[in-house]
């Protein structure tokens, strides 16, 4: 018998952007109208958060976060976790501890959705993003990049 394998409540929230601040926002296949940044939980113990950017980053777009600027913003947020989603989560679990990256980009590129995970995108301004991805998490990450670039959401 397979025990069943909860995810981790350690996880990354990429943005993904160009200098202008352009942000890819992906919608969510299992829930249609929620869009968000690429998202994902570290999967193995010897797992580094920046690994588990690069990897969800490669799953989630298909684009190697090694060949582009991917920066750790030593940032992270407590949420509760939508109650939809916790029977991923062992028994109890109700918070994550989400972690932000930026990755920027030279330029808007097209990307390769995971069709079970994701099933549209869009490249928008990063104050229009703010308004349209449903984590109140990726809003503050939001502001954030708005921040680094001296700009006020």
């Amino acid at each position: 018998m397979t025990e069943k394998k909860f995810k981790t409540p350690i996880s990354v929230l990429v943005l993904i952007h160009t200098a202008d601040l352009r942000v890819l926002l992906i919608e969510r296949a299992d829930k249609p109208g929620f869009w968000q940044s690429v998202t994902g939980s570290i999967e193995t113990e010897d797992a580094t958060l920046r690994d588990t950017a690069i990897r969800e980053v490669m799953e989630e777009t298909g684009l190697d976060a090694h060949q582009f600027a991917l920066t750790d913003w030593h940032f992270s947020q407590t949420y509760e976790i939508y109650e939809h989603w916790r029977y991923r989560y062992a028994p109890g679990v109700k918070q994550n501890e989400e972690h932000v990256f930026g990755l920027e980009l030279p330029s808007i590129l097209d990307v390769k959705l995971s069709p079970n995970e994701h099933v549209a995108f869009e490249w928008v301004d990063w104050r229009e993003a703010a308004k349209r991805v449903f984590s109140w998490t990726n809003v503050e990450a939001l502001r954030l990049l708005g921040e680094r670039h001296q700009l006020i959401l």
